[in-house]
């Protein structure tokens, strides 16, 4: 099976509510917010200290989950917190919740 047809996931880091956020996208997202708050991730997030996953969408395909990060990034920093809050007004981090599953 083509690695593109595996599915993938957006999802946007922050150091805290209303902080600084990333927007990234990866095909493994337990283990790419582990390398995040193991301080293995990007660079940006390592500076910025984002450690807390607040927000997450699976695609069905990475060429998808890649124009969606990519569309996202384009967003105001508004439509961004619109976005994490309309499913997570807390800005809690939903890692454990991830890693329960």
């Amino acid at each position: 099976m083509d690695r593109e047809q595996h599915g993938g996931w957006v999802y946007i880091m922050a150091n805290r509510y209303h902080g600084t956020i990333y927007v990234g996208v990866t095909s493994h997202l337990a283990a790419r917010v582990l390398q995040h708050r193991n301080g293995e991730g990007s660079d940006f997030c390592i500076r910025y200290g984002l450690n807390r996953l607040v927000w997450a969408e699976r695609g069905p395909d990475m060429r998808a989950c890649i124009a969606q990060e990519k569309r996202i990034k384009r967003w105001q920093r508004a439509w961004k917190f619109e976005l994490i809050e309309a499913a997570n007004p807390d800005w809690r981090d939903l890692y454990e919740e991830l890693a329960m599953r």
